[in-house]
């Protein structure tokens, strides 16, 4: 057959007629060396994108609970009907754009002074989760911890490796706001005026 030296050879010298033939094509090297560079380079932007939504994940959890965060301050979540109620329901409306509000785990915690910060340590249960110690949001120039906590999965294995600290593949995201509620119902700061 013309064009096609390998089929005339037979045996040792086929093969090395074989072997020359192949290593002076040239016709697919740009689809070997694709596939060479290929999937790193798909792995590393699908892994830039992850992180970027990661990022904008904890953004959108700060902002949620500096919100959530503003209504315990001005005492509007205090003065309805459900505070805890009230409150969840601003942390969810915010968060929901990246987040999964039934993942969320928050603490209110109504503290003497702002030094006593360091006597409430967030605490984990085994898989690395954050255990919430209740929601009390105080009163009239209380001292109010808030401390939100989101687990965020993270889906690309090697981000995973290196980025998670928490079971699962996950990342614990968490935002802390410590405030002063303001003197928002007049007739707990009368004595005061």
């Amino acid at each position: 057959m013309p064009g096609f030296p390998w089929v005339r050879g037979e045996g040792l010298m086929g093969i090395r007629t074989k072997v020359r033939f192949w290593s002076r094509q040239e016709s697919g090297a740009t689809a070997v060396e694709f596939a060479l560079v290929g999937f790193p380079f798909i792995f590393l932007l699908i892994g830039i994108i992850e992180l970027s939504v990661m990022f904008a994940a904890m953004s959108t959890l700060d902002s949620a609970t500096n919100t959530a965060a503003r209504l315990v301050r001005t005492g509007q979540a205090q003065m309805s009907a459900d505070p805890e109620t009230t409150f969840r329901e601003s942390l969810c409306e915010q968060a929901s754009v990246f987040l999964d509000c039934s993942r969320i785990v928050y603490e209110v915690i109504t503290m003497n002074s702002f030094s006593d910060f360091a006597s409430f340590p967030p605490s984990y249960d085994e898989e690395g989760n954050m255990e919430s110690n209740g929601f009390d949001a105080g009163s009239v120039d209380d001292v109010v911890l808030i401390r939100v906590s989101y687990a965020y999965p993270l889906m690309t294995p090697l981000l995973g490796a290196a980025f998670a600290d928490g079971a699962n593949n996950t990342k614990r995201m968490m935002t802390t706001v410590v405030l002063e509620t303001e003197p928002y119902d007049v007739n707990l700061v009368v004595d005061e005026l």
